[in-house]
């Protein structure tokens, strides 16, 4: 499918790649709401049960750079279509699971799947739509998906799992997988790649996928063992030296499966930073409030999900309505500047929050604001990928779709780390639970808020406007039109 081909065309395209990645996201969230119920099924024990969404985020952030890049190679309609099999398959295979090793085995392949299918998502939209008014759209549409569907999904979980059973938030999956694979197969574009001849880069795709696996592995493991231990250090040295050889592999490589070239631009690699430290803090918040509001304030599973929808409705608002005219109007730096003040504002405000707290007053204000991520994503993507080639496009996206995945993991490590920690010194001074609870919170999302300042900073010194010109035609392959290539 051109660039130039047909509006309904490219909007039904937009539409496969947007449900590929709002079944993944939804299957992200929709599980920690279960996870009560999968544990007294399965007999899980605490340590354990972790493993349920743990398997799956180290397949997932492991393998999303090389997923990119294989996109590049053999096609990226390929690689999202394989993507979408295995994980819907894997779905199956979760609703069926009567063990822990099962269940466990089953999200490791749909992280495998999910990987494939995120990676390549990004780099198709992009060239999909090189008219920067329709590419804003675009990605104003897929910025929600991705940044409303993890609220939904908590919704969900809590309706299927109470209402049925937590294996339906699996074979919820099934339908559709199997919808949007005959979509996608009709409607998405078909393209060759470069060829394995053009570079697969074996030696990188193995140290980068070791790297990345071991650094997920080792974050998420912080929470069981603390950043200071043994284990941790080890664990976090080995994933420093992998990741530094591929760095090294990639500086000397012939045909590297990450070209260093790529972070020659500001905004490539400030945007990747800035998205660091903004997902870091809204995961972080979206974890957080959650159990502040089931531990401190009493509500439910279900209750928890309606209470983030706020945040949900105006993120869609944003990402859906406005984000494109906005941005189109004003810019891609100035509407991420926006987005991101709105967003310390509003968890700035939660460094306030009572043990007895009411939800219009302490609450609803923040879950307004969240409206901001929906303008700050849909422009940091946009700028993100912006410097990329159009052959680079696949690892283009796989890059930031693993900066997005590392930095979750990394906000929900650490932001849950020092809430406990700071909890705990809090109920030793002789704080009732409650407080010493809500204490760890505010400590946590003030720290969440100064995150967001820093990549406000980085954004307004880093990051520069797109031009509006052709500056990478010159770059792009003979087969691709101009207009294709994204703007430097």
């Amino acid at each position: 499918m051109h660039p130039s081909s047909p509006v309904r065309s490219r909007t039904a395209a937009l539409i496969a790649l947007c449900a590929g990645t709002l079944m993944i996201i939804l299957d992200g969230s929709i599980v920690t709401v279960a996870l009560p119920a999968i544990q007294r099924d399965l007999r899980f024990s605490p340590a354990n049960l972790t493993w349920t969404v743990n398997a799956y985020m180290i397949a997932f952030g492991g393998l999303l750079l090389l997923a990119g890049r294989l996109g590049d190679l053999i096609g990226r309609k390929r690689v999202f279509v394989t993507g979408l099999v295995v994980f819907t398959a894997a779905s199956l295979l979760c609703g069926l699971a009567t063990g822990q090793e099962m269940l466990i085995a089953a999200r490791f392949i749909q992280g495998i799947g999910g990987a494939l299918t995120s990676a390549v998502s990004l780099g198709m939209i992009v060239t999909l739509f090189p008219e920067p008014r329709e590419r804003g759209k675009a990605i104003g549409a897929f910025s929600f998906v991705g940044a409303a569907g993890a609220s939904i999904g908590q919704v969900l979980g809590g309706v299927l799992t109470e209402a049925i059973n937590w294996h339906w938030i699996f074979f919820i999956n099934l339908p559709i997988g199997v919808a949007t694979l005959l979509l996608a197969i009709r409607v998405l574009p078909a393209d060759r790649g470069l060829g394995f001849a053009a570079g697969a880069d074996a030696i990188g795709g193995l140290l980068v996928t070791a790297g990345l696996m071991l650094t997920v592995y080792t974050i998420v493991q912080t929470s069981r063992h603390g950043w200071a231990a043994p284990s941790t250090l080890v664990l976090g040295a080995i994933s420093v030296a992998l990741l530094a050889a591929f760095v090294l592999r990639q500086a000397t490589a012939a045909a590297p499966l990450l070209p260093l070239r790529m972070f020659r631009s500001r905004n490539v690699s400030g945007a990747n930073v800035i998205q660091v430290l903004m997902v870091s803090a809204l995961f972080g918040f979206q974890i957080l409030i959650a159990l502040y509001l089931q531990n401190v304030q009493g509500y439910g599973a279900l209750a928890t999900g309606l209470a983030l929808l706020p945040a949900a409705g105006m993120i869609a608002a944003v990402s859906l309505l406005l984000s494109a005219r906005l941005i189109a109007r004003f810019g891609e730096r100035t509407m991420l500047l926006t987005g991101l003040a709105l967003l310390v504002a509003g968890i700035g405000l939660l460094t306030r929050l009572p043990v007895h707290a009411d939800y219009v007053v302490d609450l609803l204000p923040t879950m307004l604001l969240a409206g901001g991520f929906g303008l700050a994503i849909s422009a940091l993507t946009a700028l993100g990928m912006s410097g990329a080639r159009p052959d680079d496009a696949g690892v283009a996206s796989g890059l930031f779709s693993t900066t997005q995945q590392v930095g979750g993991a990394l906000g929900v490590a650490v932001l849950s780390t020092l809430a406990a920690a700071h909890t705990t010194r809090l109920a030793a001074h002789g704080h009732d639970r409650a407080s010493a609870l809500t204490g760890g919170f505010q400590l946590a999302f003030g720290i969440g808020a100064s995150l967001l300042a820093v990549a406000f900073v980085l954004a307004l010194t880093v990051l520069r406007r797109p031009r509006r010109t052709e500056a990478m035609t010159a770059d792009a392959p003979a087969d691709l039109p101009a207009a294709a290539a994204p703007t430097h």
